[in-house]
């Protein structure tokens, strides 16, 4: 039996609808409140998307949420971000007490600001629930505060200035989350150096086996080893190392190849296609990009 296509969500008062809202003050952004929120069994809670982006705090538990593969009840209060066109379920609802709001708004309320340029760089929008942001109790009143003055400012009359206001405080919030993630990426510093370990010993094993015969090591591949999104194996990469994940993983390859061309007569050719490179051109490049010197160069200086 063939398997139902998730249901589209497309735009903030279908939503509204659908939670058993009244309809919302802006057509481009809404703050909702998750106490006011009613599931009411809708078939379409086991599988949607949106087309906006939100961000998330939550206390207590009213269903079990997921996207990806990951799952989380939000009972010790978290912070999360989603973007535009994920999959979502809602499974298993009750009527615990929750708290917490929800900001959603469309891409276009923030395309023709630098925020629109921008949004992308931050990485724990492509995070999954279980790499939520855990927030201290200073951090969760920072977070309400901004929630609280958005809301407040969609209720009163809109005016030439309310985008542009509105637009000011959801860049302060994503800076702010931006500044709690790496806060959490250090409290959790010993799980993050183990993290980090495994990655290395991923590396390792994949430079040495066949397993270059499919090609380069990438962040996907070694993401999903560690059962992490590769935006967060990257971001969490950058913190503890100061390098992104994609640098990371090519300094070991070029180690690799260090190693090869200084200890065996293998040809650079020979040496670009065992380490996974399709074209021995592009192994040339990279080594010459990270060394300032070419293979052969690097050959002869060893004899």
């Amino acid at each position: 039996m063939k398997k139902a296509a998730p249901y589209s969500i497309e735009s903030i008062s279908e939503l509204h609808h659908l939670f058993g809202l009244t309809k919302p003050d802006h057509p481009l952004i809404s703050v909702i409140d998750f106490e006011l929120l009613k599931f009411d069994n809708n078939k379409i809670w086991s599988s949607f998307f949106y087309n906006f982006y939100c961000v998330a705090c939550k206390k207590g538990s009213s269903g079990k949420f997921k996207y990806g593969q990951g799952t989380y009840d939000f009972d010790e209060g978290v912070m999360s971000f989603t973007k535009p066109g994920q999959v979502f379920s809602v499974t298993d609802p009750t009527d615990d007490p929750v708290s917490g709001y929800m900001l959603i708004f469309k891409p276009d309320l923030i395309r023709h600001y630098e925020l629109g340029k921008l949004i992308n760089n931050y990485g724990f929008f492509s995070y999954s629930t279980s790499e939520a942001l855990h927030l201290s109790e200073k951090e969760d009143s920072v977070v309400m505060s901004l929630m609280h003055q958005m809301q407040d400012e969609l209720k009163n009359n809109i005016d030439h200035y309310s985008q542009e206001l509105i637009v000011s405080h959801i860049d302060l919030l994503l800076r702010y989350a931006k500044r709690f993630h790496n806060r959490q990426f250090l409290t959790r510093n010993a799980v993050n150096n183990d993290l980090v370990a495994k990655m290395e010993e991923l590396i390792d094993t994949y430079l040495n086996s066949d397993a270059t015969l499919s090609g380069l090591p990438t962040v996907q591949f070694f993401a999903e080893k560690l059962n992490v999104t590769p935006s967060y194996l990257s971001d969490l990469l950058k913190n503890v190392t100061g390098k992104n994940a994609q640098t990371y993983i090519q300094e070991f390859v070029i180690a690799r190849a260090k190693e090869l061309l200084s200890t065996t007569t293998l040809s650079v050719k020979e040496i670009a296609y065992d380490l996974g490179f399709e074209y021995p051109q592009s192994f040339s490049t990279m080594f010459r990009k990270k060394t300032q010197q070419t293979p052969l160069q690097y050959r002869a200086s060893f004899n």
